[in-house]
């Protein structure tokens, strides 16, 4: 009887495989990845929508670099020392986008893996969304959201955001103009913004018309600042294959358009779903709640999602993680009677206040599904069709 590889933390779990049990994963390049950092010199000499970086920037500029936090799987160092070599003489800020996550802390640099010498001459923001020093009121979307962002792409001469493109459940795919909203947002006002998960065209693979995304992308108009695109295309495995770079919007959609066909995927529905997937997605249910939305689709009614996360970083803020995520962001999407469960390192005890039920293993959690077993190794990972 052959096996199933679950990602969990840094020892994967492993299911004995069933005859009801159907594998799905999304499709993905097989071919070995190429390196990073050709990749990006590639798409900043061919940018998308706007001149090259070197042809925009002048010396002595206010430049801001925005860089995702810990909760990415992301070359950032690459990533930052390709836009460098395009830069001359400049007023360097490196921006850690953290969005409602709250700061790093620590050893910023160091954390998120970007060589110090990339930064010794920079300002370090590691922003927090829940605090007002720094926020800046730039207006408001036509949906009525209101933005507040750090003063370090409020006031720079050109905004440099940087990222990788995956699928992300409500905003279609993330990266673009979210490293800089919600990624440099006040937590107030990126939590309104995020109540537009809850309309249908919320959804993972969705941009054109989706309602959040087409609220975030109403903050680049508001920035004095020239916007400024590099993104990496990342696979389902977290690998970047690809690179786009140049205007936040543009070229942010081709890269979408190119990364879409790796992620999709062509499931029944069925009673019960096994989802899991890799660091950092799965370090808190607050993250691993995404493995859920995921395949929210294809749950029968009354069925069972076991969620396979290790979860070292805990729940995440309670209040959040069943209000604005569960309450606001799932129960949309799944039918009317289901039962979620979570099999993790954490005790009963400290996964008792949150949405899940929590279980000793996933043989357990299995015990009472009949039919169909979806199992999902790569849940985030995903788009159904």
């Amino acid at each position: 009887m052959s096996e199933v590889v679950l990602p969990y933390g840094r020892t994967p779990r492993r299911l004995s495989r069933t005859p009801e049990m159907v594998v799905i994963e999304p499709r993905g390049p097989r071919e070995p990845p190429p390196e990073v950092r050709p990749l990006l010199d590639a798409a900043l000499d061919a940018p998308i929508g706007a001149p090259r970086l070197e042809d925009t920037v002048r010396a002595g500029d206010r430049v801001t670099i925005v860089v995702s936090d810990a909760t990415r799987a992301e070359p950032r160092g690459a990533l930052v020392a390709a836009v460098r070599a395009r830069l001359p003489a400049v007023r360097l800020t490196i921006a850690v986008a953290t969005g409602t996550h709250g700061r790093c802390g620590g050893d910023v640099a160091a954390r998120l893996g970007i060589p110090r010498s990339l930064v010794e001459d920079a300002v370090i923001v590691d922003h927090d969304g829940h605090s007002d020093a720094g926020l800046v009121s730039v207006g408001a979307t036509r949906r009525g959201t209101p933005v507040r962002l750090h003063r370090c792409a409020v006031e720079a001469d050109v905004v440099v955001a940087t990222g990788a493109i995956r699928p992300h459940y409500f905003a279609g795919f993330g990266a673009g103009i979210k490293a800089v909203f919600p990624g440099l947002g006040g937590a107030t006002e990126i939590r309104i913004n995020h109540r537009l998960k809850a309309e249908p065209g919320a959804r993972a693979g969705s941009v054109v018309d989706n309602p959040c995304r087409a609220d975030l992308e109403e903050v680049a108009g508001m920035l004095g600042a020239r916007l400024w695109l590099l993104d990496g295309l990342c696979d389902p495995e977290d690998v970047v294959r690809g690179a786009v770079a140049g205007d936040i919007i543009e070229a942010f959609r081709a890269g979408c358009a190119q990364v879409a066909p790796w992620f999709g995927v062509d499931a029944p529905r069925a009673g019960c779903i096994v989802v899991s997937d890799a660091l950092p997605v799965t370090a808190s249910l607050y993250q691993a709640s995404k493995l859920v939305a995921a395949v929210a689709p294809l749950l029968l009614d009354g069925g069972t999602i076991v969620v396979v996360a290790e979860c070292p970083e805990g729940i995440g803020p309670v209040d959040v993680v069943n209000q604005g995520i569960y309450e606001l962001g799932l129960r949309p999407r799944l039918p009317a009677e289901h039962r979620i469960v979570l099999v993790s390192g954490l005790t009963p005890a400290e996964v008792a206040p949150s949405y899940a039920r929590w279980c000793e293993s996933i043989e357990r959690a299995l015990e009472d599904c009949a039919g169909t077993v979806l199992v999902a190794p790569r849940a985030s990972k995903m788009v159904i069709a």
